[in-house]
């Protein structure tokens, strides 16, 4: 009779029940593609090394090291710049003198200029692009001959205007801004804004744009005409398309109609959202009579 020797194990009894695990069986070389994702993902994008110790990361989810974010915050400084993440910033298409509207980061910018369509077009096709391109460069030029116009104006003022958040008193609150008032031209002023036009639900709209009226609050004794524009302030980086506006100011007259803010798209409209305060740079010029 053959004598049963016992096994021993540590741990609780496994339960007789319980279906036995499966273990994962990695095929060869997946793991060298794991690592390689890993690295690619956790690396810093701008040394192109594994963080040892602390990590930054931009608002678009780039890492930076220590040493390299406070290279930038460094060279900020020295430039007397804003700091931004080298890997944010926009580049441009070779092909954009025909016609090629990418825009991206600069480490995407090879593989779209390998797989771009507009070297391989026709010539009609390309002609057709180049009278648009045409039609947006005399638009843009008119609106910049338009500014150098009043620029040679004898009365020019211009403040920056800072837009701070407001609820308004209804049932249903609506977010509104306002300026603090302030002088220009002798004159004091007030910027207000608002979102989709006081749409009732801003929040429900996929599409958010933000208008604005200037408000002089000052007494005047005669009609006071003028031309004013506002411009992304000093220290923000809002893209904003300058639109000159015009409005004759009275004791009567004394808002303008609201306007839309040059933002090129919702997206733009979302960051001035987000932020606390939306700085701008407004410019008045008034005409002389």
């Amino acid at each position: 009779m053959q004598e049963e020797v016992g096994i021993r194990r540590d741990g609780p009894e496994p339960d007789q029940d319980e279906p036995p695990k499966k273990r994962v069986k990695v095929p060869e070389g997946e793991s060298g593609k794991l690592e390689e994702r890993l690295y690619s993902v956790l690396c810093c994008t701008v040394c192109l090394d594994l963080p040892k110790a602390s990590v930054y990361q931009c608002t678009n989810g780039h890492l930076m090291c220590a040493g390299c974010f406070i290279h930038l915050l460094a060279d900020s400084r020295l430039k007397e710049e804003q700091a931004t993440c080298p890997n944010c910033r926009v580049t441009q298409c070779k092909y954009k003198r025909i016609g090629c509207p990418w825009q991206g980061p600069f480490h995407e910018l090879p593989a779209h200029e390998s797989e771009c369509s507009h070297p391989t077009k026709t010539g009609t096709e390309l002609m057709g692009i180049l009278g648009e391109m045409d039609q947006n460069h005399r638009r843009d030029m008119q609106l910049y001959n338009s500014i150098f116009s009043l620029l040679c104006y004898e009365k020019i003022g211009f403040t920056e205007v800072q837009f701070r958040p407001y609820r308004t008193d209804d049932f249903i609150t609506r977010l509104y801004y306002e300026t603090p008032r302030f002088t220009v031209l002798n004159q004091t002023w007030v910027l207000k804004a608002r979102v989709n036009d006081s749409e009732r639900n801003p929040n429900l709209s996929c599409k958010r744009t933000l208008s604005f009226q200037l408000i002089l609050k000052s007494k005047v004794n005669s009609a006071l005409e003028c031309s004013f524009l506002l411009l992304k302030g000093p220290y923000d980086d809002v893209r904003i398309k300058p639109v000159i506006h015009h409005h004759s100011f009275s004791n009567d007259a004394n808002e303008t109609d609201y306007v839309p803010l040059p933002i090129s798209d919702s997206v733009e409209c979302n960051k001035l959202l987000a932020a606390k305060n939306i700085n701008l740079r407004l410019f008045i010029f008034q005409v002389q009579k």
